[in-house]
């Protein structure tokens, strides 16, 4: 009896270690833009394709792929940064702004989305500033614990290069997506 309850004991401090040091790992494992720079991710991009595990964020991009246009703004003193997305809806333009905070971790930064109830880890997993950024978002809803992810190509004109955009479903398929999921926006209105 007392070497079942040791047993015991041992499996659930094993599983206990495991759920908490699952999220590290996780995040271990996802590569940053090695030598990040803040200051020259700044700037006007434009999102021209994404992918993502969350069926209603999908169903809502098949519906409406149009590309968003964003604008990052860093903010003193704190050195966080605001994104203010413009997209064309129901015929009007939509702005909203979202406030990222920096982590210690070059190119990796959260922000909570309060409609959802969501806390979002983001990660520029690569990017050479200049002309494109990939993005991988994770997402939390609190408190149902739904994880979801999302992986984000950004430009700083309307288009990639065939080579950019190939490299970016070679990141989709590495995170287990289909390049059949992948929603191109498309510009439907001049920015």
């Amino acid at each position: 009896m007392q070497g079942t309850l040791s047993l015991g004991s041992l499996l659930i401090l094993g599983l206990a270690w495991i759920l908490q040091a699952g999220p590290v790992l996780q995040d271990a494992l996802i590569p940053v833009q090695e030598n990040f720079d803040l200051g020259r991710f700044m700037g006007k991009w434009y999102e021209l394709a994404v992918v993502s595990t969350c069926p209603y964020y999908m169903q809502d991009k098949r519906e409406n792929p149009v590309v968003v246009a964003l604008d990052l703004q860093q903010v003193a003193p704190d050195g966080n940064f605001t994104m203010t997305s413009a997209r064309f809806r129901n015929g009007t333009c939509k702005h909203r702004t979202t406030n990222y905070r920096l982590t210690d971790t070059p190119g990796r930064f959260f922000h909570h989305v309060a409609r959802f109830g969501a806390d979002v880890d983001s990660f520029v997993v690569h990017s050479n500033y200049d002309e494109y950024a990939m993005m991988l978002l994770l997402s939390t809803e609190k408190p149902s614990g739904i994880k979801t992810s999302k992986i984000k190509l950004y430009s700083r004109s309307l288009s990639v290069s065939a080579a950019v955009l190939e490299y970016f479903k070679r990141l989709v398929r590495e995170h287990g997506l289909s390049d059949d999921a992948i929603i191109m926006n498309q510009n439907k209105v001049t920015y």
